[in-house]
């Protein structure tokens, strides 16, 4: 028997919901093990857990280690743009999961993942096209990613532009830029120190790939060395990556691609609705074909399909676009299978001679610009771009999004996307030497951790991608790493945002700081309402 409507919505007990009100009038004293003394009950917890002091910490620990749901309040209406938030946290789980596939799995199994189905007589379910995306869907989520930025930190503003509301304008690409590097790089830099603190302690983990330095302090010290250059996105030399979590290479990127959108915004603040759009399609043609700046044309996408919604929520979309109304549903149903064959470009390598000799992919490379130097990014530039267009046009598929698992995967998307690597590369590393995945680094494991080798071998049956030997190890590795990301959220992700959002506050004179925020509405007569947490 299912939980009473009324205690699901409003998360309250069992016993708390009216359905059970006939319940609490009971006369419960007419049971006779209801009438023995007081003085003969005994304490069922240890006389030390009757402390205050050990029964507060208890509290404070249970409430760290399995955290209770947010306040019961009624349950809100999602926003018109929830779907992104859905797609962006389905995404991250697909990032996941591609990590621990390639992870796990041998580089000959690696080579057939990452190249199209029959590529050197190989067909397997997991290189089918469109299938693919499930196992090895990890650029074209971080493609998605940049669009849904672009879209997201310009909705605000375009609204304001579209308003001719100059002054609040300027107030909103203020606080934004001044609170985007803050937003990114605390938690990258929490999750990286903590993750960091783990290759020494505990007697010293062996971690594959890790350039492990000889003491803590030495360790924290080339950390902070490697940070201030991985944190200053102008820099013009070195490794792209953070040694630390090789996977957050995106956050420079994130943090180039939002200032691109804020400067971009801030110069055509007071162009016409036309040359406003033909200027953004003008920028992601010169990032793409041009110079290879290929993320920015991802961020300038997602600011030219804001600019679109916004219009089209008016009534004012562009002549030639509103003629097109009565195909929306041929249109964008031929976008999502579009988006779904381009979202699995074989990318083993950067050579697209290789991509020619995938089946299926020999005429579409012809197309591949010539500045564009790793040629998969041309091709999922108009894969997200697709999917993003098309999926609040798709009802079934924009209720999966706005589902209840894809809302909460959207909230920790970011935490998710900062610890799923840690985890793999500590926990995920043991169990899967544990189940018998020799994998790509099995000699490395042999040597160094020869105790986990094979503890607990799991049957391989299966097909490729989905033998049990991998599946069942997520028994524990989901888990422990969506605990992981909901406690970075909580603790880390969430007050780092508000932290930004104070320091700002600060930094303003009296007049400032006593006025609503930039992204603070006021009705007369009803306090201001908070803003939800920027992405």
């Amino acid at each position: 028997m299912g939980e009473p409507t009324s205690a699901k919505h409003h998360g309250l007990g069992i016993l708390d919901s009216k359905d059970w009100d006939e319940i609490r009038h009971l006369d419960w004293d007419e049971k006779q093990s209801w009438k023995a003394s007081f003085a003969d009950w005994k304490p069922a917890s240890p006389r030390m857990l009757q402390s205050p002091k050990a029964s507060w910490a208890l509290r404070r620990l249970k409430a760290v280690v399995w955290p209770k749901a947010k306040s019961a309040a009624p349950t809100e209406a999602l926003r018109k743009t929830a779907y992104l938030d859905g797609i962006r946290g389905f995404a991250a789980f697909l990032v996941y999961w591609q990590h621990h596939e390639l992870w796990a799995h041998t580089p000959q199994e690696n080579h057939m993942f990452e190249n199209a189905f029959g590529f050197e007589g190989h067909h397997r379910f997991a290189s089918f096209h469109g299938i693919r995306l499930f196992f090895n869907g990890g650029h074209f989520a971080v493609a998605n990613f940049f669009i849904i930025s672009g879209y997201v930190l310009s909705v605000k503003p375009l609204s304001l532009i579209q308003a001719g509301d100059q002054a609040k304008l300027a107030d909103n690409l203020g606080s934004a830029l001044f609170r985007r590097w803050m937003r990114l790089y605390i938690p990258l830099i929490c999750t990286t120190f903590l993750y960091m603190l783990t290759w020494h302690a505990f007697g010293g983990l062996w971690i594959h790939g890790a350039k492990k330095q000889s003491n803590m302090r030495d360790e924290i010290w080339w950390w902070y060395a490697e940070l201030k250059n991985f944190s200053f996105i102008f820099n013009m030399g070195g490794e792209p990556w953070f040694t630390y979590n090789f996977h957050l290479w995106s956050i420079p990127v994130e943090m180039k691609g939002s200032i691109a959108v804020y400067t971009s915004l801030l110069a055509l603040s007071r162009a016409t609705t036309k040359a406003r759009l033909w200027c953004l399609a003008g920028l992601m043609f010169y990032f793409m074909y041009i110079c290879d700046g290929w993320y920015c044309s991802f961020f300038m996408m997602g600011v030219f399909l804001a600019d679109l919604d916004l219009l089209s929520a008016k009534g004012q979309l562009p002549r030639f676009l509103a003629r097109l109304a009565p195909y929306k549903e041929f249109i964008y149903y031929h976008l999502l299978v579009v988006a779904m064959y381009l979202g699995g470009i074989p990318s083993q390598t950067t050579d697209v001679e290789l991509l020619r000799r995938n089946r299926g992919w020999y005429y579409l490379s012809f197309l591949k610009p010539q500045a564009a130097f790793d040629y998969k990014w041309f091709y999922l530039f108009f894969a997200a771009s697709f999917l993003i267009s098309a999926v609040p046009r798709i009802h079934w598929l924009k209720r999966f999004f706005e589902s209840r698992f894809c809302q909460y995967l959207g909230r920790v998307s970011y935490s998710l996307y900062l610890v799923h690597g840690p985890v793999l590369w500590t926990l995920g590393d043991r169990i899967y030497t544990a189940v018998g995945w020799v994998g790509a680094n099995g000699i490395e494991q042999a040597q160094n951790i020869p105790q986990w080798v094979n503890r607990l071998p799991l049957p391989m049956v299966g097909p490729m991608g989905l033998e049990v030997a991998f599946l069942l190890p997520h028994l524990v590795l989901l888990p422990v790493t969506f605990w992981c990301a909901e406690m970075v959220t909580r603790f880390i992700d969430e007050p780092a945002v508000k932290f930004a959002q104070a320091f700002y506050k600060r930094t303003l004179g009296p007049a400032d700081a006593s006025a609503p925020g930039p992204e603070t509405r006021v009705t007369p007569g009803l306090p201001p309402k908070t803003p939800k947490l920027e992405a």
